[in-house]
């Protein structure tokens, strides 16, 4: 992968008004239709006579290859691209933070009886119009067979995280199901509405290896597009399925073309080869040009990835706090921000997007401030010794910093946390190492001094971060997780734990904003901005609406249009 970004989607809410009270209710969401991300804004196209029936074809440009078409397996950010036309989900989350209705005719609520006052009963009620591509009714089975499938030890499941806890399912009627939960967990609303695609019963149970089939070369959803082709090493074509069950498709067909060099991939938006560039979208260098093309426009929104420094807690100089406030106070992150991300980014103290209802206002706010940064660590007894760098107890103020080779912004930002940081006595050397080998055990077992590295820390779309910072996720010390910061903290641990069980929404938003101000109080993270990404759609193409709650903003290929 390239980078750790095991991302579902941020920010999600429920929709409803007072009645709603005691379940997710509408929240932050992206104002007005607008992401604003550092001076930057990008006005979202949201449909308005769209064709009656499918005509002509978007080209979507993507600069990494999708090779996982099983939504339910692991895979990356642009096999979703993928996911979200092929297949559907029970309820997806819109831009605004709402779960809208897909599969489901409703989203299960306390007042409308599809959750007990609990949280442990769940009764889902089903359309019964929808039909897979291969025009077989899909039915409660289906839901029921996906669920166990992620639940089968033979399974190689993305993630099982909520979904274990589901038992006793029960298929009450072609269009209803209902399940128990094994305990009450809140995320697990976030969780079904984010990348729980549902897929057939009718096909996959007669796979003999749950895990290699026919199927995962051709599959075959319920979403608004059908598959077509793929050409390995060049595109994937999709075609509309006009027996859909939901709002379009407009378009009779979507090409993924696959173009790796960013540069190349500009340059084909430039001159109109393609109609929009996902994933990785416009380079930084790029974007101001970009905004002076004309036939074309400029998309620049945030992502619910943070870009951070990640300390491993448990290597010496970390361990001590005054160490790490000093680091950050002697980081000039606007420096950083202004030169090699064009001022694009917003700098953030939190792992809650700012979008997110659920992110915590007025945390103490960075400063650039070597003068306090020294002062500190010479009240904590780190003194200057040969050279200029600071010791304790025989330890030396030095470490080493690691990010994924040849990113050539984040190694330029090495050079500046360098030259930051002997300033204040501390003294870090680089060492970066290829994707692969980085993000395996060297991450995973935390076997890091440092790393520079962008997470989406919230699962699914909730700020549950127990598999982030639970002291029980620590993969180095046998936990199950992604906790290789290592961190450790009893409060932390109870109000994770707290939130995961509270199913109203104030009370969840006060949990977590206690859980925000802890994390920053303790500096588990030296957290440098939040992520953005600039995108390019070709005037006349109607519907793109970014959407911090996805990991791609191609989700919604369905509603695109041509004027």
């Amino acid at each position: 992968m390239a980078d750790d970004t095991s991302r579902f989607g941020v920010g999600a809410v429920l929709p409803g008004g007072p009645s709603r009270r005691r379940f997710f209710q509408l929240g932050a969401g992206a104002a007005a239709g607008w992401s604003l991300v550092g001076n930057a804004f990008a006005q979202t196209e949201r449909p308005t006579n769209p064709p009656d029936k499918p005509r002509g074809q978007v080209i979507a440009a993507l600069s990494q290859e999708p090779t996982v078409f099983h939504p339910l397996m692991p895979g990356i950010e642009v096999d979703q691209g993928i996911w979200w036309q092929v297949f559907s989900l029970l309820w997806y989350i819109d831009p605004d933070g709402n779960f809208v209705p897909d599969l489901a005719r409703e989203v299960p609520t306390i007042e409308n009886g599809g959750l007990s006052a609990d949280g442990l009963t769940w009764k889902i009620k089903l359309r019964s119009d929808v039909k897979w591509h291969d025009g077989t009714p899909f039915t409660a089975e289906d839901v029921k067979f996906s669920l166990e499938l992620i639940n089968d030890s033979n399974f190689r499941a993305r993630s099982r995280v909520g979904h274990s806890l589901v038992k006793d399912i029960k298929v009450v009627a072609a269009d209803e199901i209902h399940w128990r939960m094994e305990a009450p967990y809140s995320p697990y609303m976030s969780i079904l509405g984010s990348l729980t695609f549902i897929v057939p019963k009718h096909i996959l149970e007669k796979v003999t290896d749950p895990n290699a089939s026919p199927f995962h070369n051709a599959p075959v959803g319920t979403g608004p597009f059908r598959w077509g082709e793929r050409v390995p090493g060049d595109h994937i074509l999709l075609n509309a399925h006009t027996g859909y069950h939901g709002k379009g498709p407009y378009v009779e067909r979507v090409v993924f073309k696959y173009i790796p060099d960013l540069t190349v991939l500009y340059t084909q938006f430039r001159t109109g080869q393609v109609d929009y560039t996902g994933l990785q979208g416009i380079l930084p260098n790029f974007v101001q040009e970009a905004k002076t093309l004309k036939g074309r426009k400029i998309f620049v929104s945030a992502t619910s990835s943070v870009e951070h420094i990640a300390p491993n807690l448990e290597f010496g100089p970390f361990a001590d706090r005054a160490v790490r406030e000093a680091l950050y106070l002697a980081i000039n992150k606007q420096a950083i921000i202004d030169a090699l991300y064009y001022g694009l980014p917003t700098q953030t103290e939190s792992f809650v997007p700012q979008q997110a209802w659920s992110f915590q206002k007025g945390l103490p706010q960075h400063k650039y401030d070597p003068a306090k940064a020294n002062a500190l660590l010479d009240a904590a007894g780190w003194v200057r010794g040969s050279g200029g760098i600071r010791e304790k107890g025989g330890v030396k103020l030095e470490f080493t910093n690691s990010t994924t080779s040849g990113n050539a912004v984040r190694e330029q930002t090495q050079q500046l946390l360098i030259q930051d940081w002997r300033a204040i006595g501390a003294t870090m050397r680089v060492n970066n190492m290829p994707a692969a080998v980085i993000w395996g055990d060297f991450w995973q077992q935390s076997k890091f001094n440092s790393v520079l590295v962008s997470v989406n820390f919230m699962l699914g779309s909730d700020p549950d971060v127990t598999p982030r910072f639970g002291s029980g996720a620590i993969p180095a010390k046998g936990g199950r997780g992604y906790n290789t910061y290592q961190y450790r903290n009893p409060e932390a641990d109870r109000l994770l734990a707290e939130g995961a069980k509270q199913f109203d929404l104030g009370q969840r938003k006060a949990t977590y904003g206690d859980l925000q101000k802890l994390i920053r109080d303790d500096l588990a993270i030296l957290p440098m901005f939040q992520g953005f990404i600039a995108e390019g759609v070709k005037e006349g193409l109607q519907g793109f609406r970014p959407n911090i709650n996805t990991s791609i903003n191609c989700w919604n290929i369905r509603e695109w249009y041509w004027a």
